[in-house]
């Protein structure tokens, strides 16, 4: 039998679900008219340096003490071969994506003497493991809260009727249900009472970002941006973007849009103008999902109903093959609803996502120095570009992954790397200029330790080439 409260919760659920499913079937067509989309106006995307050279204030303290950070912590490893919350992943030097980010957190309040609370959004697949986890931080200089995303029912594709038999979420209902992206931050967070009780605290601003991208740390220049508007102008959304390059043509970007700052995704762009979306020339920037976010005013429009946030429809094909889709809405996309939004025009350093092993061996090398729980790139790299690494198959899971290497090779002098078939490193091995190491089907490439490849290519045979 539920108790009350689990009946309460499940209720704001379907109340959630049946607002989001009604606008569904309302909207017909692109939710963009492609012809009204403009770039936005200088002066509503700044460039960092311009905020960072205003300097900082003594009381710096003042302002961090109005602060919370939220990390998006929903999602589970299981694309790199992992079980359980994607966060309790090891990245570096045995420490989690959790782990770093409790450091960081923890470093600020002891510089400062401060007390910035770190706040984890759940998701129903992520509770429980994050939770017993989080005893291992009782006596660290961080408070930790925690609050759950909804749980919405995925619906039939064809009858777009939910799938689920009941309530139950295991067995048969287990691929029933899904969290319905992050943009259910507003409603979770309202829902769950913890939004009213930061702001009983004093916190003003809350600082959103992706578990798993190691960039995202408080930054001081943007806070004391924040702080420093005049009342009547206060700047309620910041938005941190950052110059596109070839690899981010599928990241959301922002536009004008009817007088407003708009997110537009991929999702949203009618088939004829995709290659336009993904253009680095018109579309130079990419929503890196770095926010700042006020919370009186998070609180203003949850209790209002007008925050509007476009539905991203995410078709999946289950196990059984049965196809269906789910409804889901994106947290940056909540821009256009806030007053005197802006964005951000960021370093790529603030963009340092790890989705796959490729992104790992990065941040594993030492083109990274580890401090406070901070990465930075290491003074020794002469250029700031990171190597475009592309691993093969064999290195998706993470298991696999570390196996194939006695120990990470330097790569400070690295520009591209790509690994094909069934490949081994050694111990010191060293990768300068570009290395393309393929073996064929059938065979084993082992780079020997101590081998220093610059513009080599090694193919199946281990003739080593001249690139």
């Amino acid at each position: 039998m539920m108790g009350e409260p689990e009946i309460l919760i499940w209720c704001s659920y379907f109340d959630g679900f049946k607002k989001l499913f009604h606008r569904f079937l309302q909207v017909k067509g692109p939710s963009v008219d492609w012809a009204k989309i403009n770039r936005p106006p200088e002066e509503l995307i700044q460039p960092y340096d311009r905020i960072k050279a205003r300097g900082l204030p003594d009381n710096i303290a003042v302002s961090l003490n109005k602060l919370a950070v939220v990390k998006l912590n929903g999602g589970l490893g299981t694309s790199m071969g992992c079980k359980g919350p994607k966060s309790l992943i090891s990245v570096r030097n045995e420490n989690t994506f959790l782990d770093l980010t409790v450091k960081q957190i923890e470093h600020l309040n002891k510089t400062f003497n401060a007390d910035v609370p770190l706040v984890l959004m759940n998701s129903f697949n992520t509770d429980e493991d994050t939770k017993k986890i989080l005893q291992k931080y009782k006596h660290h200089q961080v408070k930790i809260h925690t609050f759950n995303q909804s749980r919405y029912p995925r619906i039939n594709k064809e009858s777009l009727l939910p799938i689920a038999k009941s309530m139950g979420t295991s067995g048969e209902n287990a691929e029933a249900w899904y969290p319905p992206g992050h943009g259910d931050i507003y409603a979770s967070f309202h829902n769950s009472g913890l939004l009213d009780k930061l702001i009983a605290e004093g916190k003003e601003y809350i600082f959103v970002s992706n578990i798993d991208n190691l960039g995202a740390t408080v930054d001081l220049f943007i806070l004391n941006h924040l702080m420093s508007q005049p009342a009547d102008k206060r700047c309620e959304f910041i938005m941190e973007v950052t110059d596109k390059t070839r690899a981010d043509v599928k990241g959301g970007t922002l536009i004008q849009y009817e007088d407003h700052l708009r997110l537009l995704e991929i999702a949203q762009v009618p088939k004829a103008h995709v290659d336009e979306f993904k253009s680095v020339t018109k579309f130079k920037i990419f929503n890196t999902n770095n926010l700042w976010i006020s919370l009186p005013a998070i609180k203003r429009l949850q209790e209002k109903n007008s925050m509007d946030l476009e539905i991203i429809v995410n078709p999946k094909t289950l196990d059984g093959g049965l196809n269906v889709i789910q409804l889901e809405t994106a947290v940056g996309a909540a821009i256009k609803s806030f007053n005197n939004a802006m964005g951000v025009n960021v370093p790529r350093s603030r963009f340092l996502p790890v989705k796959t092993s490729s992104d790992l061996l990065l941040v594993m090398s030492n083109l990274y120095t580890l401090d406070a729980g901070s990465l930075t790139m290491s003074k020794k790299r002469e250029f700031l570009t990171t190597p475009h690494v592309k691993l093969g198959s064999s290195f998706t899971k993470v298991q696999e992954f570390l196996a194939r290497f006695e120990n990470i090779p330097d790569m400070l002098e690295l520009d591209h790397l790509t690994v094909s078939g069934d490949v081994t490193f050694g111990k010191n091995v060293s990768l300068k200029g570009t290395v393309i190491i393929i073996a064929n089907h059938g065979d084993r490439i082992d780079i020997p330790a101590g081998a220093m490849l610059e513009n080599k290519i090694v193919s199946g045979n281990l003739r080593i080439l001249d690139h």
